[in-house]
């Protein structure tokens, strides 16, 4: 019988110094790495972090030094990561991580809690309930509401549209997915978005069986917004066609505009057409906790189920989501039971199994590091880093108007700013369209090997332009004002070279 002696590999408690030497180890390291990291990105390129990385051996015969180990991720791999926390790492919704939030992961990993089943998470399944009727509260639901936590939207945003798919089913055809699969009818199913809306529910839709031909996407305002009478004409349309439309699909907070849909007016559309309404608020549903701009989600108590993100504007570690439904009944038309994992018996004994209302089954502690944060943050404080966001955003957005150089695509809603680098000349060969698009991918792509700053770029119609997600509160004015500075002066030293310059 082999015996195995390292105890110590273990998270055991008999051996309290190695446990805390191996999360001190992790904490110096990174501190050490912050405090080296000048830049938002080491300017590595894919070909040199791929040979440098696969000198590492992934599993030798015997094991190394935890400290060694350590060391080569530190070296290899920590200093060539994206700092999040770096005032012009400004490119995605990807948000600097709270210490609360850190704090709390530790314990996540320690305990190690499963919250599939009571008995694998008896306190956790408790306080992610908490947590989730906190969360109804906040968007306005009732005591019929409900939620689980999720890995983030696209996990939330597919369980938005299955349900949308199984209760229409379920009440129009008398039919359970779940039992029967696919109704005959399903192949003329229709899912209504913006043409501004995330590419998961596209997503959604193909891996709910309906296809990607199932979503009808609508025009948009001068303002990204979904516009609820050309939606109003569609469904007309639809139906016409003899097609059956099954949900509608909300946006608050675009990725590229953070554009926010009119949801009083298609909420009164979904009720009229006896639509599921859906709302991917992950960017947007942290405008829950501010004051100022709180009104921005008048109208989102009326969907039917919610997607909010806190990996976002909530400031949590990857990934951390929740899905919340306007009527719990609602995840009955996806609740199974297992005898070895949630017997029946353990419902009529009301003791509470979340696997019967996740996709998932195994399922991380996430709650714990929100339900940490906002206890040791308050509302006041989530409040006043958003409002500081937005309003960069917005001098942002005054800065590139003042700049003739510049091109604004539009005013921003939270705190996403989407603008171009227009050149003053374009070479003969070119037109001026493949030129501006050329110029302003070069823009982006010199910030981040410079280590300037990480930035993102979009294409609107034809045309490529470049984008700040300004998530970080302590991104001030001034580094916004150097990262243009910098996109000023690349783009005029990459149009320097012209031969033979003509007027765009």
């Amino acid at each position: 019988m082999v015996v195995i002696s390292q105890r110590s590999k273990f998270c055991f408690v008999e051996d309290k110094g190695l446990f805390r030497e191996a999360i001190a180890t992790s904490v110096e390291l990174l501190i050490d790495c912050f405090a080296t990291q000048e830049k938002p990105y080491s300017g590595r390129s894919p070909q040199e972090l791929t040979r440098t990385i696969a000198e590492i051996s992934v599993c030798p015969e015997d094991g190394v030094d935890l400290h060694q180990v350590l060391a080569e991720v530190g070296e290899n791999i920590i200093k060539h990561s994206v700092v999040v926390t770096h005032p012009t790492c400004i490119a995605h919704l990807h948000c600097p991580p709270l210490l609360p939030a850190l704090a709390a992961e530790v314990l996540i990993s320690g305990t190690n809690q499963s919250l599939d089943s009571w008995d694998q998470s008896p306190a956790a399944t408790v306080l992610e309930q908490q947590v989730v009727d906190w969360l109804c509260e906040s968007f306005g639901y009732n005591t019929d509401g409900d939620g689980i936590f999720t890995s983030g939207g696209t996990q939330s945003n597919f369980m938005g549209l299955l349900l949308a798919r199984d209760a229409y089913a379920h009440r129009q055809l008398d039919w359970s997915v779940q039992q029967q699969g696919l109704p005959p009818q399903a192949k003329r199913f229709r899912i209504l978005c913006s043409q501004a809306a995330h590419f998961t529910i596209s997503q959604a839709a193909s891996l709910l069986g309906l296809g990607q031909q199932a979503v009808v996407m609508v025009e948009t305002d001068a303002d990204y917004r979904l516009c609820p009478t050309a939606v109003e004409r569609k469904l007309a349309e639809l139906q016409s066609q003899d097609l059956l439309p099954i949900a509608l699909v909300a946006t608050v907070g675009t990725t590229d505009f953070g554009s926010i849909d009119p949801l009083p007016e298609l909420a009164a559309c979904a009720a009229k057409y006896g639509l599921w309404l859906h709302v991917d608020a992950a960017f947007g549903g942290a405008l829950v906790m501010s004051d100022r701009h709180r009104d921005k989600l008048d109208g989102i108590a009326l969907a039917d189920s919610i997607t909010v993100d806190f990996h976002k504007l909530f400031y949590q570690p990857i990934s951390c989501g929740a899905f919340l439904v306007k009527q719990r009944q609602n995840f009955d038309l996806i609740k199974l039971h297992a005898d070895y994992l949630n017997p029946e018996t353990n419902e009529t004994a009301s003791i509470p199994d979340l696997v019967t209302k996740s996709v998932q089954t195994t399922k991380r502690f996430d709650a714990l590091k929100l339900f940490v944060s906002l206890r040791t943050l308050g509302r006041k404080q989530f409040a006043q880093m958003i409002d500081t966001t937005i309003e960069l955003a917005k001098e942002t957005a005054s800065l590139i108007k003042a700049n003739p150089v510049l091109e604004l695509a539009n005013n921003p809603t939270i705190n996403a700013v989407v603008f171009r680098y227009v050149p003053q000349h374009t070479p003969a060969h070119l037109d001026s369209t493949t030129w501006a698009n050329q110029i302003n991918s070069h823009i982006r792509m010199s910030l981040l090997q410079q280590g300037i700053a990480v930035i993102a770029q979009t294409k609107i119609g034809q045309l490529t332009y470049l984008k700040f997600t300004l998530l970080n509160p302590r991104t001030a004015i001034v580094d916004i004002q150097e990262v243009l500075k910098a996109i000023t002066t690349i783009g005029e030293k990459y149009s320097f070279h012209l031969e033979t310059p003509t007027k765009v």
